[in-house]
């Protein structure tokens, strides 16, 4: 392990605004997990994050505690953040983490404040908080224990399986507070996963979490996102998918089709024109107007993936719905705290 402190370094303007002057640490690990990624450990000056109005999003706060992602979707929206700490939105992105070590116990006070009115916090909206990094890092428990506290109503989005760690701890949540989870699986096909999320854990690994979350009496939601034009839609392709959302109990798949934005975009391009370079024209011309694809076809895969949902069972979400976790029984008493994590 490699250490630097980078606090003789003068900071960059945006690093300063988000970060403050305290030093941060730049470490790389040895294992070969994190085998060249580099993790900057910062003390942020804020956890809580209003979205802005003009958001198409259905939440009004985030929580986010990294930045950067070892998922390495190639078509990650959030890409563009990157830039804003003049760090490199391509691989840049993929291997340097921005780490806020301090979010458990700075969530916790901010919950605590009196200004602070108990609104809806979503995570996993921008980067994955249960991406590689939080296996070494452990910052969800502390951020699920400060929101299970103050009764406080989250939701997470997630690709990771590392969810399952901390099932206890949202079983604890729901019990007092609304809980909402949703896994994002785009696509079944293992090839597109193997090059356009090569970070991930398999999408059969993530409907296993829908599954295992379903058996321990959590309601688990499927985004099928991102829905890939010419790879990913063609009408087999999305029936296999709903098919197995549906096999592993999902409580409801909403579909999002692959949207471009500056940042990754033109990443995203850069890989096309390497793996599929015949499809280079036919995506120009479908993201010509802008980030989203024309809504005929984003309203055709709605209708397609609706109907589908349908013959297997399952039904698309309401927007910025929440689901409150049925209140288990009580475990037995026999059980070991390390058997109840393990659930």
């Amino acid at each position: 392990m490699r250490w630097d402190n980078l606090g003789d370094t003068p900071a960059a303007p945006a690093d300063i605004a988000l970060f403050g002057t305290d030093a941060v640490t730049t470490r790389t690990f040895d294992t070969p997990e994190f085998r060249g990624i580099t993790f900057h450990e910062v003390r942020a000056r804020s956890i809580l994050n209003r979205v802005p109005g003009a958001s198409r999003m259905p939440f009004e706060w985030t929580v986010n505690p990294y930045r950067g992602c070892t998922h390495a979707c190639v078509y990650c929206f959030a890409r563009k953040t990157h830039s804003y700490l003049d760090l490199d939105t391509g691989l840049g992105f993929d291997s340097q983490i921005v780490v806020k070590i301090n979010a458990p116990e700075l969530l916790a006070r901010q919950l605590a404040s009196a200004r602070w009115q108990g609104a809806h916090v979503a995570m996993g909206t921008n980067v994955d908080c249960y991406q590689r990094a939080e296996g070494r890092y452990r910052l969800m428990p502390g951020i699920l224990t400060a929101l299970r506290d103050r009764a406080n109503p989250f939701s997470i989005l997630t690709k990771g399986t590392l969810i399952l760690r901390d099932l206890e701890l949202l079983t604890q949540a729901a019990r007092v507070t609304e809980v909402g989870i949703s896994v994002s699986v785009g696509f079944t096909d293992q090839e597109l996963w193997r090059t356009i999320e090569p970070g991930t854990p398999s999408p059969q690994r993530r409907l296993d979490v829908v599954r295992t979350l379903g058996e321990h009496g959590i309601d688990c939601g499927v985004l099928m996102a991102p829905v890939v034009p010419f790879l990913g839609d063609r009408p087999e392709q999305l029936r296999a998918t709903v098919r197995a959302i549906a096999e592993a109990g999902a409580s409801s798949v909403t579909p999002l089709v692959l949207h471009l934005r500056p940042g990754a975009r033109e990443w995203f391009m850069t890989w096309l024109r390497a793996h599929h370079p015949g499809l280079v024209r036919r995506y120009e011309r479908m993201y010509a107007d802008g980030a989203y694809a024309p809504t005929w076809y984003q309203r055709r895969i709605t209708r397609q993936v609706h109907e589908l949902a349908a013959e297997f069972g399952i039904g698309p979400a309401h927007r910025g719905a929440t689901r409150r976790i049925p209140v288990p029984e009580e475990p037995s008493l026999s059980a070991t705290p390390e058997q109840l994590t393990l659930l």
